[in-house]
């Protein structure tokens, strides 16, 4: 008996293994546009689910809309599901202001990626953005060294209100008001979507008005463009009748530069996950990172240039 008593008070006082509680997983509500609204958004989108993933210690939820007042209400979602981070590609500049303040007032801290919006820097960590003004004058200033005698330009615009269509239209606007051999012939918005920006272009054409460029702030509407020119047996490209220019750096749109039936095309870059991951890791060392992009002339652009920059 007193040998199964010694026995079990040994049990009693052996050390009993313990193990690491597991890490709890960072949740974030995403917003994003629509994946489907470019070539750049789909790379952007795959580029946030594959950093955003329960193996890297993410429990991520995502929400996608083309219109500011739906992704308003989903960030007010995301803030009473308790999200640890909100990170927010805004489809529109204007209205953030309030429920970026009931982020901070819950401990929900904001991270913006792609583009910018119009609010006190205060009330988020950080910003990871590309300098659309800056892209929209590499752009301008490219055609301008075209040195064409004049310069008769169909315009067309992405979502109204965006930092995009802001600061690409901001300096085509700019130089057309200070030029006086630069004319708008028409500036109409196409909502990103090519079909939209060849009907655009299509009606241009049948109006009989002359144009000898397309600025189309993206590849799928350049695309449409192109499309419209096509149809109607109007040349395009270098050495052609008319000057194609778009934005993003979609693997095809380089393709076309390398082809030589577009002339220039203005980088876009969507890879911002990692910045973000390191941002929510390690802590914010600056508070605005501005993503490094160049424009490509189809008069210099290599097959390695596709390659490296195509998404």
């Amino acid at each position: 008996m007193k040998k199964v008593l010694v026995f079990a008070a040994a049990l009693a006082m052996a050390v009993v293994p313990t193990f690491a509680a597991k890490p709890k997983a960072i949740k974030v509500g995403i917003i994003n546009n629509d994946p489907n609204e470019s070539g750049y958004r789909t790379a952007n989108d795959r580029d946030m689910k594959n950093t955003f993933t329960k193996k890297n210690g993410y429990d991520a939820k995502f929400a996608y809309s083309l219109k500011n007042d739906e992704q308003i209400a989903a960030a007010r979602k995301f803030i009473q599901d308790e999200v640890d981070y909100l990170l927010i590609s805004a489809a529109g500049t204007s209205g953030w202001t309030s429920v970026l303040k009931d982020a901070k007032e819950n401990g929900v801290k904001v991270v913006l990626f792609d583009r910018t919006i119009d609010a006190d820097s205060s009330l988020y960590e950080a910003s990871i953005v590309s300098d659309m003004a800056k892209e929209g004058e590499t752009a301008v200033a490219w055609l301008a060294s075209q040195n064409l005698k004049e310069y008769k330009v169909v315009h067309i615009q992405g979502v109204m209100g965006s930092a995009a269509q802001i600061g690409r239209s901001g300096a085509l606007d700019k130089k057309a008001k200070a030029e006086a051999n630069w004319e708008i012939i028409t500036q109409q918005t196409a909502e990103w979507n090519a079909e939209n920006a060849q009907q655009i272009v299509q009606s241009v054409i049948d109006s009989g008005k002359k144009f000898n460029v397309v600025y189309a702030e993206n590849d799928d509407m350049a695309k449409g463009a192109a499309a419209a020119l096509d149809k109607a047996g109007i040349s395009h490209g270098v050495g052609k009748d008319v000057i194609i220019m778009g934005f993003d750096c979609n693997k095809w749109a380089l393709e076309e530069l390398l082809a030589k039936r577009w002339n220039y095309d203005g980088q876009c870059n969507p890879f911002q996950a990692s910045y973000i991951d390191d941002i929510i890791k390690n802590g914010a060392k600056q508070k605005t990172v501005i993503m490094v992009e160049k424009g490509f002339d189809a008069a210099t652009i290599t097959k390695g240039d596709v390659d490296k920059y195509g998404i």
